[in-house]
């Protein structure tokens, strides 16, 4: 296979491709009043369910001192709820509440909305292709994401 060069790199391709998505989820999840990080820590705990702050930090792989700060702002809008766990104090659980659940609903529909942008010219098969190809793809949720 020739080398490619410049646009042609799937690397610069995968990274043109994600700016764009990144920008439309950010855009549709702000147009509800969400940042795509608490967009994604409702879809967690909606998932998950009731959870330690520490294991939810740890799934959505985000510093703990963030997560603060995120937690901090579902919870003022009676998104989510923190509580000691009564068998360890020194752990807080977190749980979505009902107001909660009624934004996972948002969330979800503005999010489904930006796929069927992104992947109106795919079909189902080819949509697979392309989750196990990016499953693939070897990153972790530690590195490091450009902002640019």
């Amino acid at each position: 296979m020739a080398e490619q060069d410049g646009a042609d790199r799937v690397s610069f391709l995968l990274a043109r491709h994600g700016g764009i998505t990144n920008a439309r989820i950010r855009d549709a999840l702000a147009a509800i009043g969400y940042s795509p990080r608490q967009g994604s820590t409702l879809l967690s705990l909606a998932d998950a369910g009731r959870m330690s702050q520490q294991a939810l930090g740890e799934t959505m792989g985000v510093d703990p001192s963030v997560l603060v700060g995120i937690l901090n702002d579902l919870e003022d809008g009676e998104l989510v709820e923190r509580r000691r766990d009564p068998a360890d104090r020194r752990r807080h659980i977190v749980a979505i509440t009902a107001k909660g659940e009624r934004a996972v609903a948002d969330v979800r529909s503005v999010l489904a909305g930006v796929d069927r942008e992104l992947f109106a010219d795919l079909d189902a098969s080819e949509l697979a292709m392309l989750r196990g190809l990016l499953a693939k793809v070897r990153t972790k949720p530690g590195d490091p994401a450009c902002t640019e």
